[in-house]
C-alpha cells in the first residue's frame, strides 16, 4: 500500500511539473507578436501557437497571410531570442511607460491597463484604444501618434459617434 502511494505521488507530482511548465510557456508566448518579417524586413504581426510552443514554436496567424502562408517562418528565431520584447502588449505598455494624457494631462500608469485600456490620437485627430491598432502597423502608429487616458478617448468616441447628444460649453477663464 505504500509503494503504491508513493508511485501515485511521484506520478502526480510530475504531471503538476509538467502542466506548470506548460501553463508558464503559454503565458510567456500568447498574444499577438511584432516581428520584422525577414522576406520585406518589415513588420509583421504574428501570433504564436501559444499552448504547443513547449514542444516546437509554430505560427497560427500571420498579417501576410494566406498570400505568404507557405513561409518558413523564420521569424520564429526573433520571438525565440526574446518573446517578451515581441509581445504587442509589453510594446504597448512600454511606450505609455511616463506618458501623460496628450488632451487632460494625467499621467497613464500601470492602474490604466485594467478593462480601460489607453487609447492613442491618430493624425486624423480621432482616437483608438491601442489594442485596436493592426499589429503590423503598431510601431509606425507609435511613432507619429499622442497618448490619451480611457475617460478622454471615449469623451472623443462620444462626440464622434453621437454628437447630438453632445452640448459644448465654453468654460470661463
Amino acid at each position: 500500500m505504500l509503494v503504491a502511494s508513493t508511485i501515485l505521488t511521484c506520478l502526480t507530482l510530475a504531471m503538476a511539473l509538467v502542466v506548470g511548465r506548460r501553463v508558464r510557456v503559454w503565458l510567456r508566448f500568447r498574444g499577438d507578436s511584432v516581428v520584422r518579417c525577414p522576406e520585406n524586413h518589415r513588420p509583421a504581426g504574428v501570433r504564436v501557437d501559444a499552448w504547443h510552443a513547449p514542444v516546437k514554436l509554430r505560427l497560427t496567424a500571420c498579417s501576410r497571410w494566406p498570400a505568404k502562408a507557405g513561409c518558413g517562418q523564420e521569424c520564429l528565431a526573433e520571438i525565440a531570442a526574446a518573446p517578451e520584447d515581441c509581445l504587442v502588449r509589453n510594446i504597448a505598455a512600454k511606450w505609455y511607460r511616463g506618458k501623460r494624457c496628450a488632451v487632460c494631462g494625467i499621467e497613464i500608469g500601470a492602474s490604466e491597463w485594467g478593462p480601460s485600456q489607453p487609447a492613442v490620437i491618430l493624425s486624423d485627430k480621432n482616437t483608438v484604444q491601442w489594442k485596436e491598432v493592426s499589429a503590423d502597423v503598431l510601431t509606425e502608429t507609435l511613432e507619429s501618434a499622442l497618448p490619451v487616458c480611457f475617460g478622454c478617448h471615449m469623451a472623443n468616441r462620444l462626440v464622434r459617434e453621437h454628437p447630438e447628444l453632445v452640448t459644448e460649453r465654453n468654460s470661463p477663464r
